[in-house]
């Protein structure tokens, strides 16, 4: 299951910010912590990977099978749009 997430912009006389903001379910499950620190790694145009470069090695094998909720949602609120390249989304897909 995905969570679909906007993806903000805040403009400013000097400066931009981009926003995305993480749904709480999936912060959750991850067992986030506040002020943690994250990295973002691009693997290309269509991935991102947020990897936690504190997280133990055995910790990151434990895995998460089974800890993602599934989300509140109403019938017509989840609708697959076209995506930013216009292709239209099929879901969420795993590179490794």
């Amino acid at each position: 299951m995905g969570y679909p997430t906007k993806v903000q912009l805040i403009k400013r006389k000097a400066s931009e910010q981009w926003y995305i903001n993480f749904p709480a379910a999936l912060a959750q499950a991850m067992e986030f912590e506040r002020g943690e620190v994250v990295e973002w790694v691009i693997e290309d145009k269509a991935n991102l990977l947020l990897q936690r470069p504190g997280l133990a090695a055995s910790e990151a094998e434990r895995g998460l099978s089974g800890a993602l909720p599934a989300p509140s949602q109403s019938s017509s609120s989840r609708r697959r749009g076209p995506s930013a390249n216009g292709a239209a989304q099929s879901g969420p897909t795993r590179s490794r």
